[in-house]
């Protein structure tokens, strides 16, 4: 035993969704070697480091299932406009002007640092510049899946589709085996790329091996357009062009029908619900409780901090639980143990990784979190679940271990600057505002 954390409510998520109390999970290098009653384990820690897990939740680290981690740099910059206003008005001549290797260098900063600190072990991630990300998250200690984007248009790393194609078969190559970067491909979506570069993108992928990350059915203008052009709905051309399959994370999947649902699970696509981002856009409301009846695998996401504004996956968990029950006008839709379990195995399912991470297994990927419970909104406690989802929040994590590694504990970053992170966020607000009057002056 390397690593003992020992105390504590351990939180299984595993099959039987086990609750411990004064539990322990032994580690052995990246990976958990046992997980059980604190007293039956301290005789066989022998010299391995603790880490006192008294008064706390201890659970799997949070997945969070769709990012766009450095437009953290962006937060706040378009406000109050529906995505296709907010995308074509603000946010692409926004990045036209602004994102550069050094941006998506210091913006992944930002945003990995949000979401360690807020208990978030493993992210995917769709932007530009993706090898920075990768660098970036690996620096962190943090886990990644992480897709290069391609798009029809020039990019702020690529003029052409065709040269982002050779980058992201470059980035997959260098990424391949790592054991906590996971690199793929993100064909942005349908209404970004033409049916010949989206077939291209998927091309790639499969010769790779490696995932795909695209948004799909996120708002009615999306719907609409397909329809207009294919006679299909998104999840449907999709389809249709082969594109889906066990291989690829949708983003958003809210305007479904039933055929559409019945096409995701039979493709073994996995589903990520951005409620607060879905929101405050406009979107609409993902069916959840449809998806999960139909066995389709469901994660939690925040989006990017640009449309959110925050990488804070307890937020999501709460706006989650209560959207369903309030949109189906049914209090027991989306229950807190399923809210929980979306933001950690149900993650992890998919992203297809759900035989790494997502549950504290034996075998399985020491990520674990540490969630005090001492506070004055966190007491008293009689239902764990409820207080992950209705109580509890981002800055109540205080420790985070990832593939065996203490990266936070006391709420001390080990492996991220967060003084000269926050410096250089607060220089490129000064830049990105003049650019935005630029923008606005159009």
């Amino acid at each position: 035993m390397d690593l003992f954390v020992r105390g504590g409510t351990v939180i299984t998520m595993d099959a039987e969704f086990r609750v411990i109390e004064d539990g322990g999970v032994a580690i052995e290098g990246d990976t958990i070697a046992a997980v059980g009653r604190r007293a039956d384990l301290e005789p066989k820690a022998g010299n391995a480091r603790r880490i006192e897990a008294g008064g706390t939740l201890v659970m799997p680290g949070m997945i969070n299932g769709h990012a766009h981690a450095a437009m953290s740099l962006f937060r706040g910059v378009a406000e109050d406009h529906s995505l296709n206003d907010w995308l074509e008005k603000y946010i692409f001549p926004a990045e036209a002007r602004n994102v550069t290797e050094d941006f998506v260098l210091w913006g992944t900063r930002l945003g990995v640092l949000e979401m360690l600190r807020g208990g978030i072990t493993t992210y995917a991630d769709m932007y530009y510049f993706e090898d920075i990300v990768a660098r970036v998250t690996k620096e962190a200690g943090m886990r990644g899946v992480l897709g290069q984007t391609i798009v029809d248009f020039p990019a702020p790393d690529h003029r052409t589709p065709a040269a982002a194609l050779a980058y992201a078969e470059k980035f997959i190559e260098r990424w391949r085996g790592d054991p906590l970067i996971t690199p793929g491909v993100a064909p942005h979506s349908m209404y970004t790329l033409s049916t010949e570069n989206l077939k291209a993108a998927a091309a790639l992928s499969r010769r790779m091996g490696a995932p795909i990350l695209i948004h799909a059915a996120e708002a009615p203008f999306e719907s609409e357009l397909s329809h207009k052009k294919h006679g299909l709905s998104p999840v449907a051309y999709l389809d249709s062009i082969g594109l889906l399959g066990p291989d690829v994370i949708a983003a958003h999947t809210v305007w479904l029908d039933e055929e559409d649902i019945a096409t995701l699970v039979r493709r073994g696509v996995g589903s990520i619900h951005n409620p607060s981002s879905n929101m405050k856009l406009a979107s609409g409301v993902m069916r959840v409780v449809d998806l999960l009846a139909a066995g389709q695998a469901v994660g939690l996401a925040t989006d990017s901090a640009a449309s959110n504004n925050n990488q804070d996956l307890f937020q999501e968990m709460n706006i989650a639980a209560k959207l369903q029950k309030v949109t189906r006008m049914d209090p027991r839709a989306l229950p807190a143990r399923q809210a929980v379990e979306m933001a950690t195995i149900g993650g992890a399912r998919a992203l297809h990784l759900d035989d790494q991470i997502g549950s504290l297994e034996v075998g399985k990927q020491a990520d674990i979190i540490l969630i005090g419970t001492a506070a004055t909104h966190a007491t008293p406690m009689y239902n764990v679940y409820s207080q992950l989802v209705y109580a509890l929040n981002a800055h109540d994590v205080r420790s985070v271990v990832i593939a065996g590694k203490v990266v936070m504990e006391d709420r001390v970053m080990s492996t991220m600057d967060k003084p000269g992170i926050l410096a250089k966020a607060h220089e490129y607000q000064r830049r990105i505002s003049a650019s935005l009057v630029e923008v606005r002056a159009i």
